[in-house]
């Protein structure tokens, strides 16, 4: 009877765990890096990699929001990122305080935001080259008006820009960004979002309205584009238009394609993946881009989809990596007397088994808790 009773209780604390584990690991980077950083364990050198790797991220996962989950071919994120850089170096160094900072990168990314929704509303109703197409104009129209502005110090760029980035705030802006953007997905705006990737006019015949659905997700892209920005900015002194051109589109829109279009986590990884080799390319700088075009070349012929697909990483992928995986097939106390028999799933981390387990001893590590489990290599489902 105990047993029976506290069988509830341990429900509860394997669904705690199972949900407090991604905000555990989150607090637990964040710690250790801050330690490493505090030690001098990592230096400038290895800080302004980490900078680069969480701008690039939060880069990546905009877009793919407007290229891999909204299926809009875009190549003017360098544009937004240039008005997030300029308004948030133009306010710091005139108001170089904390909140100067802070609002700087709310003015920047709300500009951002405001020119998406302004190039966005006629553009969009485009699609694939001719979509591409202008938001590249769009992207070089910004540059040229930088280049050109008197306030913006044309092409000698701003410099010193007031230093405020930290591992604090890149951790919490690159994480709230993902966070943002997974939960808009999840939502009913992100749902239609998916809906007109597959098929616009399907999605338009049950009452979704494309045009607005696109327009929003360009204007979410662009907002996070310009706060990548404004973190640039703040973070590397000194800005100029010409860091915000054609090839950087194209820089973020492979780290896009190799994490997978459609898949947030293929672009955190492929984010950290390419910031680490552009690292050690510094001294290759006229070969970078032929590395670039290399890995594209390479990508199409081997694995078009990317890295993930469209699929997002987790703990079941995980253990198909492992050599011994197991599926749950409910507790002993409540196993059938049948075999093969469908068990209901009991907990979000619990999996479904067809089939009778084999070969189990009670002193097997695979028989712990009282839950019976077989090896995923004995067989196929039924």
């Amino acid at each position: 009877m105990a047993g029976r009773e506290s069988t509830p209780l341990r429900s509860v604390a394997r669904f705690a765990r199972s949900y407090m584990l991604a905000p555990g690991v989150l607090i637990a980077t964040y710690l250790v890096v801050q330690l490493l950083i505090v030690t001098g364990t990592i230096n400038d050198y290895a800080q302004t990699t980490i900078t680069t790797i969480c701008i690039n991220i939060i880069l990546a996962t905009s877009l793919n929001l407007v290229t891999g989950f909204t299926g809009q071919f875009s190549l003017g994120h360098a544009g937004f990122m240039a008005i997030g850089a300029y308004t948030t170096g133009l306010v710091t160094m005139r108001y170089p305080t904390f909140w100067g900072f802070v609002g700087s990168l709310a003015l920047g990314a709300g500009l951002a935001a405001l020119v998406g929704f302004l190039v966005g509303l006629p553009t969009l109703r485009l699609s694939g080259d001719y979509l591409a197409i202008a938001t590249l104009g769009m992207a070089e129209i910004i540059r040229v008006l930088l280049l050109n502005f008197g306030f913006t110090n044309g092409a000698a760029g701003l410099n010193p820009i007031p230093q405020f980035v930290n591992w604090t705030w890149l951790f919490v802006f690159t994480v709230g960004t993902v966070v943002l953007i997974y939960n808009y997905l999840r939502s009913a705006h992100g749902r239609n979002t998916i809906a007109v990737r597959e098929d616009e006019i399907a999605a338009t015949s049950i009452g979704v309205n494309a045009v607005r659905t696109k327009v929003m997700a360009f204007v979410i892209g662009a907002f996070f584009g310009g706060l990548a920005g404004g973190l640039y900015a703040a973070n590397f002194y000194f800005i100029k238009p010409d860091l915000f051109g054609f090839l950087k589109s194209i820089d973020i829109l492979i780290i896009v394609v190799l994490g997978g279009l459609g898949s947030l986590s293929g672009s955190i990884i492929a984010a950290a993946v390419l910031g680490l080799v552009s690292t050690e390319l510094q001294r290759f700088a006229d070969l970078r881009m032929v590395f670039y075009g290399l890995i594209l070349v390479l990508i199409m012929l081997f694995r078009p989809q990317g890295l993930f697909g469209d699929r997002e990483l987790s703990m079941d992928m995980l253990r198909r990596l492992l050599p011994w995986r197991y599926h749950y097939v409910g507790r002993a106390e409540d196993k059938p007397s049948r075999w093969p028999v469908k068990l209901d799933r009991v907990a979000p981390w619990h999996y479904e088994y067809l089939g009778k387990p084999t070969g189990i001893s009670q002193d097997s590590p695979a028989a712990f808790d009282n839950v019976v489990l077989r090896n995923w290599r004995e067989g196929p489902k039924p």
